[in-house]
């Protein structure tokens, strides 16, 4: 809120919520290189653990609980305000923190009313090591298509794709257009 006085309670929910979620933790981790203090298996550092998202959200939630145990409240808001200070800081309007499902669910119930349809195309792979293929429409039409090792990923990446296309277009979402300060 001190940083951001001119946003309201919802915009601030939503900085809060891309900061604290797996990915937005994961960013921090990878800035702050956890991983690579991370002692792991070989099977398990061969796998690419290390640069997993869920991975290095969990590594830097233990960092901070940690800090908290060995040093305290004061010490370890300290650590973590300067941790996300990046993040706290960014300028960018807040809707490019929603995660893409929800920026493109927004967006197509503004447009039609309906939501988008997100559609496995393939599943690949052993059980463990799956690989899934997902394209995502909008009223039949086609936007945008993820690849990633489950159906979460997967849907993310292709709704990410999705509202570049519909940028590119020129049907970018209203929200986008808004918070770059090219609303109608």
């Amino acid at each position: 809120m001190k940083r951001h006085p001119d946003e309201h309670e919802g915009q601030l929910t939503t900085r809060r919520a891309a900061i604290v979620s797996a990915s937005g933790l994961a960013t921090i981790a990878s800035r702050l290189d956890l991983g690579s203090y991370l002692v792991l298996g070989e099977g398990a550092s061969r796998s690419g653990e290390r640069q997993r998202d869920s991975v290095l959200a969990s590594l830097f939630e233990a960092v901070v609980a940690a800090t908290f145990l060995d040093c305290g409240l004061t010490r370890t808001r300290r650590f973590v305000l300067n941790a996300i200070k990046p993040e706290l800081e960014a300028t960018a309007g807040v809707t490019r923190l929603k995660a893409p499902k929800s920026r493109l669910q927004e967006h197509a119930y503004r447009r039609s009313g309906h939501p988008p349809l997100y559609r496995v195309v393939s599943a690949e792979g052993p059980d463990h090591r799956r690989h899934y293929v997902v394209e995502v429409s909008l009223d039949a039409e086609t936007l945008g298509r993820g690849e990633g090792p489950n159906r979460r990923v997967a849907e993310t990446e292709a709704a990410a794709n999705a509202l570049d296309h519909l940028e590119a277009s020129g049907d970018e979402p209203e929200a986008t257009r808004k918070a770059a300060g090219r609303g109608r």
